[in-house]
């Protein structure tokens, strides 16, 4: 049996249109229109569905033309009112549940087509296409839906994969640290600000490899980095470093002999 997560509500997935002022509608009603279509399972009815989503997305991408926006409002009206009479008749011996999710879809009801499709739909497909429609540029989707998945709000996970996107330059091992704080739950603004300094810092190899042990939090190293700093004279570098300040990384790990 295909496992699920926990399906969210309508109010959920609304947070994704709100969260972006250039939500694209034509790109989610496509991209969930076909994972929907694709699940009906009587032929014609299929066909049907097939038709009124494609008439449905022409209208969203080309709003200002009537005769499009008559003809896929009379498409939709033709297939809800097939899914209603098939509904109505008893041993058809098949599930409308699909049918009725892309009647939602297809009269703007995004919420409620997606609380629908978690019933069938793996919820990260259906999270991709949300996260698809938001139109993010220099965004990292594949951490947003990771932390959506994992049970974070849209909020959080759509900051963080804005964070990791505008500094993809960032050293590999750098990124890494960024994603398990996302992940976490530990990525907010003074965490940025100090890993950018670790991005910036000449850093060898090695230096690198204990920037990323003390950003990691291991204590011994962060003990005998910061009694290096004091024996420098960086008492102040050395006090911020044992209270958890990531500012004190970078100048902890350029102490190292390259």
């Amino acid at each position: 049996m295909t496992q699920h997560l926990r399906r969210h509500p309508a109010s959920w997935w609304a947070q994704f249109q709100e969260a972006s002022e250039r939500f694209d509608t034509a790109y989610l009603t496509e991209g969930l229109g076909d994972l929907l279509t694709a699940k009906i399972a009587s032929p014609l009815l299929r066909r049907e569905a097939e038709i009124a989503t494609d008439i449905q997305v022409r209208h969203l991408n080309k709003p200002q033309a009537d005769e499009l926006a008559v003809r896929a409002r009379q498409s939709v009206e033709r297939l809800a009112a097939t899914v209603t009479r098939l509904d109505e008749r008893s041993g058809e011996g098949f599930s409308l549940t699909e049918a009725y999710a892309l009647c939602h879809l297809l009269e703007g009801r995004y919420g409620e087509a997606a609380n629908a499709s978690e019933e069938f739909l793996k919820t990260q497909q259906i999270l991709r296409i949300f996260v698809g429609a938001m139109r993010m540029e220099r965004f990292d989707a594949d951490l947003a839906v990771k932390m959506l998945a994992a049970g974070h709000e849209p909020g959080a996970a759509m900051h963080s994969g804005l964070v990791v996107g505008k500094y993809s330059w960032w050293p590999a091992w750098l990124i890494k640290i960024v994603t398990e704080r996302a992940m976490d739950g530990r990525l907010d603004d003074e965490a940025i600000t100090a890993l950018d300094k670790c991005a910036y810092a000449e850093l060898s190899p090695a230096q690198s490899r204990i920037a990323r042990r003390l950003l990691s939090g291991e204590q011994a190293l962060i003990d005998a980095s910061a009694g290096r700093l004091e024996a420098l004279g960086e008492a102040e570098a050395a006090e911020k470093l044992r209270k958890g300040d990531l500012t004190a990384v970078a100048l902890a790990a350029r102490l190292i002999p390259v």
